[in-house]
């Protein structure tokens, strides 16, 4: 399916340089490292379309401050927050806003620099380890996650996605990347999608044009729905995972053309998007030791079927054994005529996968299946 080439993806005149020698039509930069570091700044000087916002822009990620800035200049709905540097500032916010804390590292952290506890030790434990934190109000409904594809002017929202952060059933244990999700919600409120975009996405691409540096790419929203309305737990710069896989499985325009629209802004001329019927689910299959201290290299079985999404594996180069290599292993996806027939397929993908020691929730979707999804007031 596809040429595997040797290039360092935060490199950008490295991989500039690649786009170049390949010719490349469109060039999609999928990791948030990479767009932080500029890569796509260096894609599109070369005159190639690129998907993923400049490294400017990326900072709606790159940095919580900078978003949590941008947000109150746009008026976007979002909780009260502080930045803090020193353990005195972190403390005088966990003590203004009470339990749940919820402290945030101020950079990237792949996913798993937020901890939500009630523990106010492991809270400013956490602080002090990351040094520069965003402390945060908690935020109490339902989680809800929008991915939107935009060329920094017109914008196009996906279907509504819930994913599961929580390692264990009933939404335990540590955070996580994300251990599951499913698409669509039946649940959400009427005229969500066009409340968050009236209120959120594009009072803040123009609050980035404003600034000079207009977000061309993929605007990910995380919301809580409370009893007061949307309001946004963080943004993310690209599409991210298990949200991507159940979204995009339901999608039946072609991404590839949808994607070179908003790499050349052209999105306003793209034709509505379709959808599939039914609904998608797709668990996560996490290494033993996920996320503290994931172990890898252990053999993995019955990964080879349709609906296996390889994300932390490797060959070895001995007899070409399938390995596993990151925290995150793959996940199930699996489409289904409704939500329970979905998570039966998806979870048939996973229990035929063998690796030592693996761990997976078994819950996911089944709240919203036996409707006790409940929005605060």
């Amino acid at each position: 399916m596809a040429e595997l080439r040797a290039v360092t993806p935060t490199d950008p005149a490295a991989v500039a340089a690649l786009a170049v020698e390949v010719a490349a039509d469109l060039v999609v930069v999928g990791p948030e490292a990479p767009l932080v570091a500029g890569v796509a700044d260096a894609v599109r000087a070369k005159g190639i379309a690129v998907f993923g916002p400049s490294g400017g822009a990326a900072q709606l990620e790159g940095s919580k401050a900078f978003a949590k800035d941008v947000m109150t200049a746009a008026g976007v709905p979002t909780a009260r927050a502080y930045v803090c540097a020193d353990e005195e500032s972190t403390a005088r916010a966990l003590d203004e806003f009470g339990a749940p804390y919820v402290v945030k590292d101020d950079g990237l952290a792949a996913g798993k620099g937020v901890v939500v506890t009630d523990d106010r030790a492991a809270a400013l434990a956490h602080a002090n380890e990351c040094g520069r934190v965003v402390v945060e109000e908690f935020l109490d409904g339902p989680e809800v996650s929008l991915f939107v594809v935009t060329d920094g002017e017109a914008a196009l929202p996906l279907l509504p996605a819930q994913d599961f952060k929580r390692l264990g059933d009933g939404d335990t244990g540590p955070n996580t990347g994300g251990m599951g999700a499913y698409a669509p919600l039946a649940w959400a409120p009427s005229g969500l999608v066009d409340d968050v975009m009236r209120d959120v996405v594009h009072p803040t691409l123009a609050e980035m044009r404003r600034r000079g540096t207009p977000f061309a790419g993929l605007l990910y929203v995380g919301l809580a729905i409370t009893a007061a309305g949307p309001r946004v737990i963080e943004f993310n710069a690209r599409f991210g995972d298990p949200e991507t896989q159940v979204v995009l499985a339901l999608l039946e325009t072609p991404l590839g053309g949808l994607l070179h629209a908003a790499a050349t802004g052209t999105l306003a001329e793209h034709p509505p998007l379709r959808w599939r019927d039914g609904s998608a689910v797709t668990v996560v299959l996490a290494s033993a030791g996920y996320p503290a201290a994931p172990r890898t290299g252990d053999v993995i079985t019955g990964a080879d079927r349709p609906g296996i999404i390889h994300a932390g594996t490797a060959r070895r180069a001995s007899d070409g054994a399938l390995l596993s290599a990151g925290g995150r292993v793959l996940c199930g996806t699996a489409t289904g005529a409704d939500l329970a027939a979905a998570r039966d397929a998806a979870y048939a993908l996973v229990d035929g996968v063998e690796l030592a020691g693996s761990q997976h929730r078994t819950d996911i979707a089944t709240a919203a299946i036996e409707d006790r999804i409940t929005i605060p007031g």
